[in-house]
């Protein structure tokens, strides 16, 4: 009878310890789990600023947030938002973060409206080069490392769309490149229909666009000239675009010499035929439409003339004539 008294105790004991440690392996996967949610992503950018549009539900900020790695879970976020902020939602604003934040963080930001106050607006021509682009951001940005933005921006040639942006102060390249190239994403998908109909990859829309955005300034004499130049590719005669030139040699001059003309470059439109490997500069909306939306016409040649217009021939010859006559 004793025996079996100390044993009933003995169970008791083992089965509340064992209930205790349960509990405490519970709460410490529980602490683990919340902390991988709570800390910021290994990925979270640094000196970054984020847009939150007008009108953009917690869902949509959340979903954004997960995406540009701010935080790990838009579930956590919207659940916290909910908690915290009731029917307050969030701030639309730009947001800076120069070093990672935990969720909380995050959310006491976007349900208060801590946007970030100082930002530099900077305007992006169209028609920019890469080495352009750097110029007008050094100016702007005194502390930013001009060649390591070529270095990491020569890549996106072509894909980095003029526009006006706002900057937070310390932004880094990898931003800006970043920042600029989803402003192009966004924009294309406003001629997915045009250039679906168009059919050619988008690479080689491109290239065009960015000689069009050289070569001609009005909406309807990019797409004639667009038209010329495709109709060259067609029947395998060189392009023999003089702006070229200027980004073969980083120069603003696009008349180039006759030694000039026959520089051994990738680039050169008439040692070469086709488009050029990559693009010239970055193109904005009106050469990017024009190129997918080409007038046909029976012209092969053109060139603008002291007069400030375009000029058309159908062969050498007339093409000849327009230069004696214009130039």
């Amino acid at each position: 009878m004793v025996h079996s008294t100390y044993l009933q105790k003995f169970l008791t004991v083992a089965t509340t310890m064992r209930t205790y440690t349960l509990a405490l392996v519970g709460l410490v996967v529980l602490i683990v789990g919340l902390t991988a949610f709570i800390s910021a992503p290994f990925q979270f950018p640094r000196n970054y600023t984020i847009a939150i549009p007008e009108g953009f539900t917690v869902a949509q900020t959340a979903q954004l947030l997960e995406e540009e790695n701010i935080i790990r879970s838009s579930t956590f976020f919207i659940t916290l938002i909910t908690l915290f902020g009731g029917d307050t939602g969030v701030v639309s604003g730009l947001y800076s973060f120069e070093r990672p934040k935990s969720i909380f963080s995050v959310v006491y930001r976007l349900n208060t409206g801590s946007v970030t106050s100082e930002f530099t607006r900077v305007t992006i021509p169209e028609g920019a080069t890469v080495r352009e682009i750097a110029g007008i951001l050094k100016d702007s940005f005194p502390d930013l490392d001009s060649d390591e933005f070529i270095v990491q921006a020569l890549p996106e040639e072509g894909y980095l769309f003029p526009e006006t942006y706002l900057f937070a102060p310390g932004v880094g390249a990898e931003q800006i490149i970043a920042t600029m190239r989803r402003q192009f994403d966004e924009t294309i998908v406003l001629l997915e229909a045009d250039i679906a109909r168009f059919g050619k990859p988008i690479s080689d829309i491109v290239i065009m666009a960015s000689l069009l955005e050289k070569e001609a300034r009005l909406f309807e004499t990019r797409q004639t000239v667009a038209g010329i130049l495709w109709d060259r590719i067609e029947i395998g005669m060189p392009l023999q675009v003089d702006a070229v030139f200027g980004y073969i040699l980083n120069t603003a001059t696009f008349s180039p010499t006759f030694d000039q003309l026959e520089i051994d470059s990738p680039y050169n439109t008439y040692t070469n035929k086709g488009l050029p490997p990559g693009a010239i500069a970055n193109p904005g909306f009106e050469a990017l439409k024009a190129t997918v939306t080409p007038i046909k016409t029976p012209y092969l040649f053109y060139l603008t003339g002291k007069d400030g217009q375009m000029h058309y021939g159908r062969t050498f010859e007339e093409h000849l004539a327009n230069r004696r006559f214009l130039r």
